[in-house]
């Protein structure tokens, strides 16, 4: 009895709030599980030399050391985007800071809760009054390059601020619209002892509304009623906000077929009856084909950027109603105006449609089938056939087939990102991880350490280009010291195919730099000195080969270099300056767009 009292008294004990005098590096490290991190990503730099003894010296987290800032800013966008929990990363003043602004602002546009820390000079070096151009060596302003792609952007100037920052910053990181939020921490900072509140648990945020908008939904209903040809958007907000589940449930009860943005590929699994395919200016040709034949598009955590809409945006809004779900206000009525719009958090308003649209299924099976004759007769392995060797399309189905214990997909920029969003055969939870709205090369090796730190125990197939992966292939060294099941597929065109085409375009075939001027090295022999297993293939039976053979089926890293001709295009293509859902090669642009 006694015991039992004394045990009840300590757990209470252990929930109270403590006064303890500590360094502010000292309360980071012990806050940060709090916030739910376990990992924190970073390359060591002098400025952050006393934050990073206090982390390592906390069981409870796991440093991993990268070789580039950058890098370690896209591994703990991997991690966060696979865990859904917020990861951080950090880098030194100066360079070390600068080098993580890539990353940085690919979180901002693509939405992911990343923290960010940058060491800073002494506040006794920092540059005062606007006098000088630096104090301090490698002194930068870096919250002030931050502000415009960051949520919110501090620099610590009194140590006793630290620990409300650091609330604050977890706070506005995953509430609304997800994004990254940067703390700069002069050095001197670090090392300040402060007399700070500790509790056991941080509770998180809910990011949810109290109530849905039941206006919004009564005209949806009607509309809906009325419609003939419907479509669902699913985009990137669906993964952000943890509905794909819900998601399955509405398309399912109401059998409204689904597309999908870039960044909303794994937010339905390619087996659903419902999912049509991937729109876009490099799109599946018949969901394209099927947004400018509907006549109402439900669109769920999209922004209708250009890349989605192409640049007739009138003949992409058409006379259909469009009716638009995001939880940032600044996206609904933006790039396309005239919808009905409600600014919303996706998981409260799918529970709540779910309930409240009672929508016969049936009703649009002639219409299904029409997407489906569409889909027959454009299959996307027919749109980049090689004259001689490997088409990206069927040897990425290739890999779906033969690898289904897969956990996540994640790709690099160029060309093979796009094979891969056109014919990726994504099965239940398998995650697609790839740059959105920043769209940086060198994003995906680093990316896909980060997913595979988070779920070590499913392996992760990094779809590559030789461009792309030279941009950050020194984290070859981080993926082989930690043993990570990360397997390789090096799409190797010899080129930068996606300019390389652009330049075909709109160039008379002018070859700078994409050709003319560039080379990519042997990656089967760098593989090997960094000591993994590696192949080349250049057909579809030694494909399947290297696919089935145990060595690239281990859980342990792996590179198959895949060769592919360099005059294939990434086909089907939006024409720009043409009607929506003209695609090329069979109808050619007459505006030039970005790549």
């Amino acid at each position: 009895m006694i015991s039992g009292i004394l045990g009840t008294r300590l757990g209470a004990l252990g929930d109270m709030e403590m006064n303890e005098e500590k360094t502010v590096a000292a309360y980071l490290a012990e806050s940060l599980p709090r916030y739910g991190v376990t990992h924190v990503f970073e390359l060591v730099g002098g400025m952050i030399t006393v934050m990073l003894d206090a982390l390592h010296q906390n069981p409870k987290l796991t440093v991993v050391s990268m070789h580039h800032e950058q890098a370690a800013g896209f591994a703990a966008e991997g991690f966060t985007r696979t865990s859904n929990k917020p990861a951080v990363a950090m880098g030194t003043s100066g360079p070390g800071a600068t080098n993580l602004l890539t990353a940085i602002a690919s979180c901002y546009f693509d939405s992911i809760p990343v923290i960010f820390i940058t060491g800073q000079v002494n506040t006794s070096e920092m540059r005062t009054k606007g006098k000088g151009r630096q104090g301090g060596f490698q002194e930068t302003d870096i919250v002030s390059m931050c502000k415009p792609v960051t949520k919110e952007a501090f620099l610590i100037t009194e140590p006793s601020d630290f620990p409300r920052m650091l609330e604050k910053a977890f706070e506005i990181a995953q509430s609304g619209r997800p994004g990254p939020v940067l703390i700069d921490i002069p050095m001197d900072i670090q090392r300040s002892v402060i007399i700070a509140h500790t509790s056991t648990t941080a509770e998180p945020k809910q990011n949810r509304t109290e109530k849905s908008d039941s206006d919004f939904l009564d005209l949806l209903h009607d509309a809906l009623s009325k419609s003939e040809k419907p479509l669902i958007i699913s985009g990137g907000g669906i993964r952000s906000a943890n509905a794909g589940k819900l998601l399955e449930l509405c398309v399912t009860a109401w059998g409204i077929p689904v597309v999908t943005s870039l960044l909303g590929i794994d937010s339905i699994p390619a087996s659903h009856p419902q999912r049509v395919g991937f729109i876009g200016s490099y799109g599946n040709r018949w969901a394209n084909h099927a947004i400018a034949e509907s006549d109402l598009l439900l669109v769920l955590g999209s922004r209708l950027d250009i890349r989605q809409t192409g640049s007739d945006i009138p003949g992409f809004k058409g006379n259909r109603k469009i009716f638009h779900v995001d939880i940032d206000p600044g996206e609904l009525n933006n790039h396309v105006t005239g919808s009905t719009a409600t600014k919303e958090d996706l998981t409260s308003f799918l529970s709540a449609a779910l309930e409240r649209l009672h929508l016969d299924p049936c009703q649009w099976s002639d219409w299904r089938n029409e997407i489906a004759q569409y889909q027959e007769k454009w299959p996307d392995t027919n749109e980049n056939i090689s004259p001689d060797g490997i088409n990206p399309n069927i040897a990425m189905r290739q890999i779906c087939a033969a690898w289904e214990e897969i956990g996540a997909f994640v790709t690099d920029v160029g060309q093979h990102q796009m094979w891969a969003a056109q014919s990726v055969q994504l099965r239940q939870s398998q995650r697609f991880l790839t740059s959105g709205g920043m769209g940086s090369m060198g994003f995906g090796l680093p990316a896909a350490i980060g997913a595979s730190m988070a779920d070590p125990s499913n392996p992760v197939c990094l779809v590559a280009g030789d461009g792309g992966l030279q941009c950050n292939i020194q984290e070859f060294q981080t993926l082989v010291r930690l043993g990570l099941p990360i397997r390789i597929i090096v799409f190797d065109n010899g080129c930068h195919g996606m300019v390389r085409q652009f330049q075909e375009s709109y160039f008379e075939s002018r070859y700078y730099s994409t050709q003319w001027g560039y080379s990519a090295p042997d990656f089967q022999s760098i593989a090997n000195a960094y000591g993994m297993p590696a192949t080349s293939v250049t057909t579809h039976r030694e494909l399947d080969a290297a696919l089935m053979d145990p060595l690239f089926r281990r859980m342990s890293p792996s590179l198959i270099r895949v060769e592919i001709q360099p005059e294939i295009n990434a086909y089907p293509k939006m024409a720009f300056g043409q009607p929506f859902g003209s695609m090329e090669p069979s109808v050619k642009s007459t505006d030039m767009e970005g790549t």
